[in-house]
Formats: C-alpha cells, structure tokens, sequence
C-alpha cells in the first residue's frame, strides 16, 4: 500500500513538473506526504499500546486462577523466614541443612500427634457428657432445660430429625474426601516448598542483585533481609500467642465450669492468627457457650476473653513481637478486609504479612528510608541469627 502511494505520488509529481495539469487530489497526494513518516510511528505506537494491554489483562487473569497456587507459595516463603535463623544456628554447630529442616519437621508432626494424643479423647468426653447421645435422652434433656441451652438443644433434635439417609450421604461423603485430598496435598506442597526454598533463597538473591543496577544492590539486598526478618519474626510470635492464649483460657475456662472448655480453648488459640476475626469470633462463642449454662458464666467468659485479650495487647506483643511487621491497627484492618473480600477466608491468614511487605517496599522506595537501620524484634532468635541487617 506504502509502495503503491509513493509510485502515484512520484507519477503524478513528474506530470506536474512537465507541465501537464494537476488535479486537485494531486495536491492532495502532495500535502499528504510529509505525514506518512507520523502517521506510521502513530501507527506502531498504537499497536505496542494494544498489545501491552492485551498482555497484561491475560497475565491478570492467568494470576487469579493460579492465585491459590501463589498463595501456597507465599505461606511457604514465609514458614520458610520463620524457620531459617534455626535452620542457620544448626548448620554452625556442623549439623547439616536437610537435617535441620528435617529436625523442624519432626517436631512439628510430633508437637501435632501430642495434640491429638491428649486432646481428642477428652474433646470427646466433654462432647459425650454435654450432649445425649439417644432421642429419648436428648427430649428429656430438652424438656427440662431453658433458656439458650433449651433452644440448641431443639434445634439439635430437629437436625437429627431432617438427617438424610446413607444413600444420600455418599456425594457429600465422596466431596469431603476429595476436599480432605486436596488440602493434604497443599500441605505437603507448602512444606516442601518451605524446605526448598531455605536452599535455593542465596541463589535467588544472588540472581535479584544481579539484574538491579550496581549502586542500588546494597539496597535491595537490605530490603531483602529486612522483609525476611520481618516475616520470620511475626509467624514466631504467632506461634507463641497461639500455644499462650490456649493455655491460659483453658485453665481459665476449666476454673469457671465452662462447658467444651478444651476445644474452646484451642480454637481461640487457632483463630489468633486471624487478625481482629479471630479474636471477636473465640470471644462471641465463649460467651454463646456460657449462656447455655448461665448469665453468669457468659459474663466470667466474656470478662476472661477481654482480661486475656487486653493483657496480650498490652504486655504480650508489645514484648514478643514489638513492632515486626510495622503496620498501624488502621493498616492492618484494611489489608485483612481487602483480602477477605477478594480472596476469601484462607487468604485472610496471609494478610498482614502481604501488607507487611507492600509496606516495607513504600517505605524503601517511596519515602527513601534505609533499610540496614530498621528495627526488627527478636523472636526465639535475634536479628543476626538469620541476617546480617544492622539495627539502628
């Protein structure tokens, strides 16, 4: 097309400087030509435009339908932070990576059999004395309750009484098996993610420093480290808020006669690391619970709940965790909605953590501060265990 316009023009040029007469699309032709050269970057530059949209609307899409994929992977990178500084401190007392990780492990899948050992026959015992176990028992036990506990326990019996039959408990069976699998494999992936991420991170850094200019490396090597350490720190002091809270409101709960004290216990313990949820819903269902025996109860459950809670928030973390993700109560109960309305309730164990990073990053690259002089608590292992970042 190009050619062909420019063999007309050159024609229609050479008609005119013969002195054949020249039409007014000539002139046409002929004011037209100095643009071509515009027209055709206008052209590519449009097309660039197209594409890159294009492309980034489908890389879009191909994250949000691996975003469970990415959300394992980022839950491996952080249990991978929390776990290196010991993996480290190991390692310099001549035992080896693989058997520190392995170490790690172990004594998860034996402080979890533990759990289980001790926990689920006296779960079960609690569950078998505060509920009947026959209709007749459970009438009888209806009839001469009241209050709260009189309408569970009615509602009980008329979901007993609409429960399907074996034929029709097979899909719903197969589905939960199947859901059952899934979550296995998660884990495993996860885990093992974690571990291969502890051998294969110095090389990762090594190849990010590579690609950054020469006078910016010190810089991203500082984010690097701070952000690690601020991961690991947080899911340690995670991990002892949860075993701290459960063990003091089981013993609190056990003293004040609440029934299903034990897995009430452990499931407030469970929940404090949903931020802000956890807390409001273990409190709401200590209290549900207590009404079923008295105002009373629910009102000592209600007072232990907040006592715990207040003692935690005022003692305990500041002491534990400091200020390890540095994140204000605004910021996090933000990140922790945003991520509950886009990415449901799993995501939600995730939150302050993605929020912790996206404001380590501003504070580098945005407000230019220094991240070899940023303040990280020592939890179970101090700052230089795992790093080399300078605290100010």
């Amino acid at each position: 097309m190009g050619a062909r316009l420019e063999l007309d023009l050159l024609a229609r040029c050479e008609s005119f400087l013969h002195g054949n007469s020249c039409s007014p699309r000539a002139f046409g032709l002929l004011s037209f030509w100095p643009q071509l050269p515009h027209m055709q970057e206008t052209a590519r530059r449009s097309f660039l435009g197209a594409l890159i949209v294009v492309g980034v609307v489908v890389a879009a899409i191909a994250l949000w339908k691996l975003r469970i994929l990415i959300a394992l992977l980022f839950l491996a990178f952080i249990i991978a932070a929390a776990m290196r500084p010991g993996v480290e401190a190991l390692h310099r007392r001549r035992i080896p990576r693989p058997a520190g990780i392995g170490l790690y492990y172990l004594g998860l899948a034996a402080v979890v059999g533990l759990l289980l050992y001790f926990v689920i026959p006296s779960a079960v015992d609690q569950i078998e004395r505060a509920v009947p176990t026959s209709s007749s028992e459970l009438e009888r036990e209806a009839a001469a309750s009241t209050g709260i506990k009189e309408r569970v326990l009615r509602g009980v019996q008329d979901r007993l009484e609409e429960l399907p039959s074996a034929e029709e408990l097979i899909d719903p069976a197969l589905e939960i098996t199947v859901a059952a699998f899934e979550i296995a494999i998660g884990i495993i992936l996860t885990l093992a993610c974690a571990a291969y991420w502890i051998f294969e991170r110095d090389r990762a850094q090594g190849l990010l420093l590579s690609l950054a200019p020469t006078k910016h490396r010190q810089v991203v090597r500082d984010t690097w480290d701070l952000i690690d350490l601020k991961l690991g720190a947080y899911v340690r002091g995670q991990l002892l808020l949860v075993a701290l809270v459960a063990t003091v409101l089981s013993i609190a709960f056990w003293i004040i006669g609440l029934p299903f004290w034990l897995l009430i216990a452990l499931f407030a313990g469970v929940v404090e690391v949903i931020p802000v949820i956890g807390p409001i819903a273990a409190g709401a269902l200590a209290v549900g619970v207590g009404f079923t025996v008295s105002w009373q109860t629910a009102l000592a459950a209600g007072v232990i709940v907040t006592v715990v809670r207040l003692i935690e928030d005022y003692t305990v973390i500041p002491r534990v965790l400091g200020h390890a993700v540095g994140l204000t109560p605004l910021t996090v109960l933000v990140a922790v909605a945003a991520t509950a309305f886009l990415f449901g309730g799993f995501a939600v164990l995730l939150a302050i953590p993605f929020a912790a990073v996206v404001a380590t990053l501003v504070d580098v690259i945005v407000r230019n501060r220094d991240p070899a002089r940023e303040n990280v608590p020592k939890v179970i292992f101090p700052a230089k265990e795992g790093e080399t970042t300078k605290a100010s």
